[in-house]
């Protein structure tokens, strides 16, 4: 590939762009240690900025060590979490605090591929790990640079298949400098969060317009090439309310699954009629997954048989101190107010 400038002018230019107009009083950005690299990272796969700093620091409030988080009990991390979601990301931290424990005595090891050794931490962690918390050398691809590069470079295909990736990773790994990369990975973050936006980028204020090739060519509106869309289904669920003497039937969800390692009311596999006529519709609610659509029941019954042992009675009072799905904690909301 024949670039449309040297990896040295594109990483100056990026540089200076970054420290007149980038973002520097992010709170992850003021002591960048390791661990506090890591947890802004992982809250912010999938998440917005502005979501994820009331959520950061109330964890670095209550998790302010990698050696605190590691004695953390599961249900103190989720409940931390609750409203994140991709709750695998918080059992992630937690797994990672405790290898780094038990494998680094505590300290973060430096090298990529120590650093991809750690539970939760993939190649874009690890290099972000390596340039804000190091300042070493650290390639990181995420959504931002997918974009800037798909366009600086005029890639076409679409971003997540493993051909336009493996070229993405190239170039990010020819483009990264070996010094000042803090400043050059905030700079490709921020570039693309305010000017190489998915809509409307504002390419008049861009430090690269005169070398872009999709701006050359007119094709800023096309590319990244877009993901062939899909349809979502949807699905129906069906849940129980059960209560008595001021307690209600919470359910430990399985690790592994949707919602892993959260409270939620328990959930059964059968039709409402099922359910025999001891029944009474206690509400509905409406959620959307990744790959699908739930449309959920509540069914409240008189009593259950034998509980199962991931079931616990919970004061009414005690709920909203564990960790609750967001259409759970919302549903839980609307028809525990004022117990």
């Amino acid at each position: 590939m024949q670039y449309p400038i040297s990896p040295q002018q594109f990483q100056q230019h990026l540089i200076d762009w970054q420290r007149s107009h980038g973002r520097h009083d992010l709170p992850w950005q003021l002591n960048p240690t390791p661990y506090r690299v890591l947890v802004s990272e992982v809250m912010l796969q999938q998440t917005q900025v502005i979501t994820v700093i009331p959520y950061f620091e109330r964890w670095m409030a209550s998790f302010p060590s990698v050696e605190i988080l590691a004695q953390a009990t599961e249900d103190d991390v989720m409940q931390h979490w609750q409203g994140l979601g991709y709750y695998s990301r918080a059992r992630n931290l937690r797994k990672a605090a405790q290898y780094i424990m038990t494998q680094h005595q505590g300290q973060f090891p430096d090298s990529l591929e120590a650093l991809l050794d750690i539970p939760g931490v993939g190649r874009y962690t690890a290099g972000a790990i390596r340039s804000f918390a190091y300042n070493h050398y650290g390639p990181i691809v995420d959504g931002n640079v997918k974009r800037l590069f798909c366009r600086f470079f005029a890639l076409d295909g679409v971003p997540g298949t493993s051909a336009v990736d493996k070229q993405l990773w190239q170039l990010a790994e020819t483009f990264t400098p070996e010094t000042d990369n803090r400043a050059f990975a905030q700079g490709l973050l921020d570039i693309g969060a305010t000017v190489c936006k998915p809509k409307n980028p504002d390419c008049e204020h861009c430090c690269f317009q005169n070398t872009c090739l999709a701006l050359k060519h007119s094709r800023v509106h096309e590319l990244p090439t877009p993901k062939p869309k899909k349809t979502i289904p949807t699905k129906t669920g069906q849940f129980l309310w059960v209560e008595s003497d001021n307690k209600i039937l919470l359910e430990k969800r399985a690790s592994d699954g949707i919602w892993g390692a959260l409270w939620c009311l328990p959930q059964i596999h059968l039709q409402p009629e099922q359910l025999g006529e001891h029944k009474q519709l206690k509400g509905t609610f409406k959620h959307t997954f990744t790959h699908y659509k739930l449309d959920a029941n509540v069914w409240m019954i008189d009593r259950l048989g034998i509980t199962e042992p991931q079931q616990q009675w919970v004061e009414k009072s005690e709920v909203f101190k564990l960790g609750l799905p967001t259409p759970i904690k919302k549903f839980l909301t609307r028809h525990l107010e004022g117990c």
